[in-house]
């Protein structure tokens, strides 16, 4: 999971886990770009909780809840 993964270590996103038909934070954070094959990378994470979590996918860096983070699965094997 994105929300596991350690800072300043690359991955590739697997996939976003559906919590239910319809799921409209699955929907929107492949909209954003967390889809299969696309580099991902933890850029920082929030002083309480770590959360929030700041992640750059490409050049674009989101600031994503731990929660959020959590849905996005990460392949299996050696990071990028």
């Amino acid at each position: 999971m994105l929300s596991e993964l350690p800072r300043r270590t690359q991955a590739i996103v697997d996939s976003v886990q559906d919590r239910g038909p319809n799921d409209t934070i699955a929907r929107r954070l492949r909209e954003l770009g967390f889809v299969s094959g696309e580099p991902v990378e933890v850029v920082a994470r929030g002083p309480i909780g770590a959360d929030p979590i700041l992640v750059q996918i490409g050049f674009t860096r989101f600031a994503l809840r731990r929660s959020e983070a959590g849905r996005v699965r990460l392949r299996d094997g050696e990071p990028a």
